[in-house]
């Protein structure tokens, strides 16, 4: 997700009110070629019998020291030699082709093939630009890894605690592996059925679940949650992390369907079951 100096006018070639400079100088018109034809006067001028009619025509010496001449007519085939110590020209020319250490030619090749290290841990960059995207939840549980991830992923206890404070579930089809797909319905105490659908993307028993969770197979408004199932001593953390479309989804489940509210309290279900679980067990 840069200022533009949208407006302001392109830098002219010299500057304003100044005409450019011609190569010559300024004012300077062209000298004459010689001094030749300086001996020539006006056709109309008096003319002066005592005098010789002309001089001979000697033309005007340049101004430079002996050689100059010559080194003045090869200067546009012999290039001026840049002012460097001895061998410099030699090391320019041949810059180039030999890199100043060893090998930096190399990276210089490959520095556009080899993005930059991330300062930040795998995963970190990843989280910061879905942010506004995210809910997450969590809870201690009190009880192992592998029960909670148990009653997370088996039908007999999903059942029995899924949803929300007051909704109930009537399931139509499941099938918990990668790509396998939970199709239910979600009974709201006040009498409203939601369709809903979930396929798992990754299962990693008992760390992580990850899945894609609509209405039905293909909802182009699906969110994905990542489960994760971490031990806390002789309890454990989970956490759902769940990423909507967009940030307008995300707000619309926050605000509108109280999404915060109703994972804390489908944990807090998950909890209270596996509570239940355990003491079952400890009777039993």
């Amino acid at each position: 997700m840069s200022a533009k100096a949208q407006g302001a006018p392109a830098h002219p070639a010299s500057a304003p009110g100044v005409p450019a400079q011609s190569e010559t100088g300024p004012g300077a018109s062209a000298p004459p070629e010689t001094r030749a034809g300086a001996s020539a006067q006006s056709e109309t001028g008096p003319a002066i019998s005592a005098q010789p009619q002309t001089q001979p025509a000697v033309p005007a010496q340049p101004q430079t020291k002996p050689g100059a001449s010559a080194r003045a007519d090869t200067e546009s085939a012999v290039p001026a030699q840049p002012q460097t110590k001895s061998g410099a020209s030699a090391r320019a020319d041949t810059e180039s082709a030999v890199p100043a250490e060893p090998g930096a030619s190399a990276l210089a090749d490959t520095e556009s093939a080899v993005p930059a290290q991330s300062d930040t841990a795998p995963g970190v960059s990843a989280r910061a630009a879905t942010a506004d995207r995210e809910v997450v939840i969590s809870r201690i549980i009190d009880a192992p890894p592998a029960l909670v991830f148990e009653a997370f992923t088996d039908i007999r206890h999903l059942s029995q605690w899924w949803g929300p404070d007051g909704f109930t579930t009537t399931t139509r089809s499941f099938e918990f592996r990668v790509g396998g797909e939970w199709v239910f319905v979600l009974h709201g105490p006040d009498g409203t059925d939601y369709p809903e659908w979930i396929s798992w993307t990754e299962i990693v028993p008992p760390e992580r679940i990850a899945l894609v969770h609509g209405e039905f197979r293909a909802d182009p408004n699906a969110f994905e949650s990542l489960i994760t199932f971490e031990p806390d001593s002789t309890a454990t953390r989970i956490e759902m992390r769940t990423v909507f479309p967009t940030k307008e989804l995300r707000d619309e489940a926050v605000e509108k369907y109280h999404a915060i509210e109703g994972g804390q309290q489908t944990l807090g279900n998950l909890a209270a079951y596996i509570t239940e679980l355990v003491l079952k067990g400890t009777n039993d």
